[in-house]
Order: structure tokens, then sequence, then C-alpha cells
């Protein structure tokens, strides 16, 4: 029988903790988690980009040995920052009850289900030109559920908000109609519900799960369906029911309906029926609202002076979870250095990530594409993280693409 993600990773995490000292197995890599199994690659979600780069330069090497007599030959270790720890659950799936004045809503799924992230709301995100017409799509979407912009497919880069939107759609919902019943899943976890419902014949209770107990439908990264035909037929026939009983469904990935190879083309244009809306890369004023924006929620104000975040701002580009991560690891650079936070320590602490120097001013609107961006787009295309093409690994799925 094929293994899980889950039951491959923990196979090879036994074999690792033999050839890995155990302070670095309970630091690195027992806060991981298996997200997906795609083709021959073992996807892993690390907690923070800093976790991402360490695993990868430190670990993904020998784990992709230890995983091919798990998974077979050519196997690799790849690692993501898990969206699913910082912005969602792999599935959620939860009915709101009433509005009760200082009660939190509670999930009424099982015991493994995550709640929604609190931090991910409207009043959070910070729109800028490069993401406001997926915003305002968005605040249309949750104002009036199943009758404007259905579906919503937001789409755009990694770590640039979509699943951040997503998120702010279902808190907003829940607070406007109290009765809402949500569900929330990763495409990948939908793709394990119907291996996994087929296999143990009980499709009825799925189908009934995702077509009859839902009025808003959140679907994550769905071009992880590429290529799989029998999900995408039960993905299409869920789309249906949904769609002709105004439900709200709301996709994201991370590339518009038409540039997902392998996806049927009836499942394109359903998917291309309401609004398709991109999240581009934040400019810099952007860039430094936002930051200016973590700041605010972390309460950091005094901490980090205006200077240094806009030295940051204008000298990390990739996106916002990068620009976000920045900070932390500034702050940790700090403190392991006992030193002020300066724009000298930032250019120490943050060489890995500069793109463009101080002072610099922004590209024009036709920019020659920058090391960061051509190694984001390959990475992109090959399912890798720029992190691991950076790294000293020799392993297939990073040499072939690098």
């Amino acid at each position: 029988m094929q293994l899980t993600a889950k039951e491959a990773w923990k196979r090879i995490l036994e074999s690792a903790r033999q050839q890995i000292p155990d302070h670095a197995i309970r630091t690195w890599l027992e806060p991981t988690e298996a997200v997906a199994l795609d083709g021959n690659r073992l996807i892993i979600g690390a907690p923070d980009q800093f976790a991402v780069e360490w695993n990868e330069t430190k670990h993904a090497a020998l784990l992709s040995a230890l995983a091919e007599p798990v998974l077979g030959d050519g196997t690799s270790v790849v690692f993501r920052v898990h969206e699913d720890q910082q912005q969602r659950p792999q599935m959620d799936f939860f009915v709101a009850p009433p509005a009760t004045p200082g009660i939190p809503r509670q999930s009424t799924a099982s015991t493994d289900a995550k709640p929604l992230n609190d931090r991910y709301t409207f009043d959070s995100f910070v729109i800028g030109k490069s993401n406001e017409l997926p915003a305002a799509a968005a605040h249309a979407v949750s104002e009036a559920p199943g009758r404007v912009y259905n579906p919503l497919f937001i789409y755009g880069a990694t770590g640039l908000g979509k699943t951040h939107l997503m998120q702010a759609i279902a808190h907003d919902v829940c607070q406007r109609f109290p009765t809402t019943r949500v569900l929330y899943v990763g495409a990948e976890q939908f793709i394990n519900e119907v291996i996994e419902s087929i296999h143990n014949r009980r499709m009825p209770e799925f189908r009934r799960r995702y077509r009859n107990d839902v009025d808003l439908f959140l679907v994550d990264d769905v071009h992880f369906l590429e290529g799989k035909e029998a999900t995408q037929e039960e993905f299409f026939h869920t789309f249906n029911a949904l769609y002709e009983d105004t439900k709200q469904i709301v996709l994201t990935s991370d590339r518009p309906p038409k540039e997902i190879p392998g996806l049927e083309s009836r499942l394109i244009s359903r998917f291309e029926w309401g609004m398709v809306a991109d999240v581009g890369h934040p400019d810099l004023e952007h860039r430094i609202a936002i930051l200016q924006k973590k700041q605010e929620q972390d309460h950091l104000e005094l901490t980090i002076p205006d200077d240094v975040i806009r030295f940051i701002a204008a000298s990390v580009r990739s996106n916002v979870r990068e620009l976000e991560g920045c900070i932390i690891k500034l702050l940790l650079f700090a403190s392991l250095k006992h030193r002020e936070v300066t724009v000298e320590l930032a250019r120490e602490a943050l060489s890995d990530k500069i793109e463009l120097a101080t002072g610099e001013p922004e590209p024009s609107a036709t920019p020659l594409p920058s090391i960061g961006r051509v190694q984001e787009i390959v990475a992109r295309r090959w399912g890798v993280t720029p992190e691991g093409l950076r790294s000293k690994a020799r392993i297939k799925t990073l040499t072939v693409p690098r």
C-alpha cells in the first residue's frame, strides 16, 4: 500500500535520528510537517523562511537520500514555508454558531480540525496597487456571498497574500452571517480525501460533506489538481453542485486557470466564470506599509527605526512573507549579537536577502528582472524553493533547474 506523506516523513525522521544530532532534530525537524507527495517530491512544511533555508542547506541532501528507500529512487525532500502553520489549516470545517459577544466561534469538526488564523483579516491586510483588485473583490464576496464574483479565483506568486485574503473572507462572512457553514481545504487535502474515500468506499459521505454541508467553499492551491484526473472529476461535480445551489466558491493558485498544465478545459472554464484577480508584487511604498503593519501587529514600533524599515523595503522585493520574515531574522540577529538595530546591522543580518542597494531608485515600469526574480520564477516552475536553488545541495531536483 502506498504511504501517505505523513507516514513517509515519519519513517524518514526515524532514520534521520541515527545521523542527525538530537538537538538539531528537535530544533529544526520536529516542528516541520509533511504537506504533500507531488510526483517524486516529498514536500515538507517548515514554520518560517529561516527554517526553510536552514533545512534546505543543512538537511535536504541527507533527507532526500533517506527518502529513497521509503518512497523510491529519485525521491527528493523539498522544504517550503508551511502556510497551514502560519496562515491556514490543511482542512478546516466548521459551522459558525450564532454570534455571542465575547465568545469566539468554535469548530464543530473533529478535534483534529484547526481554526482559521485570527490575524488574517481585512483589517490586517495592507492594500496597494498590486492587490487592490483582488482585495476589492474579496470585500464584495464577503458582503454578498454567492451573488457576486462566483467563483473568485485569486492567483499570484507564493507569499503575496492570497491565503490572507481567503481567510479574511471567511472571517468577515462568519461575522456578517453567523450561521454560515465554511469548508476550508487545501487542494492536496482534497486529493487525499478523494483517494481515501474511494479506498474505504465512503464516497457518499465525502460528497455529502463537500456538496451538501457547505455555504462557503475555500480551496487553496488548486494548481495541485493538475494531472489528477479522478480528483478533477470529483472536483468538477462538487463545483457544479455548490455553484448551482448559489454557494460561494473561492480558489487560489500560483497561476491563472489557463496556465495550469493538465487542468481539464471544463474546470478552466468554470474557474473563469466569476472574477480572476492577480495579486502582484508590492512596490516600495507598499512594502514600507506592510512592514509598518507588521510592526504594529507585533508591537515593535519602538524597536526598529524608520530608516531600517525603509532600507529593508528597498532591499527585499521577493514577497510579503519574506519581508515580514526579515524583521524576525533581524531582531534575532540583533539579540544574538547584543547590538542596536541599525541599517548597518540590517545590511549584515540580511545580506542573503538584499537585492537592491539602499538609495537606488525603484525600477522603471519595464525593468530587467533581478537575480532574485529569476530564481523565484525558476523555482516556481520546477516546484522547488529559491533557497534550495541557492543552497549547496547536489540533488537532481535542484541541479536541473539551476
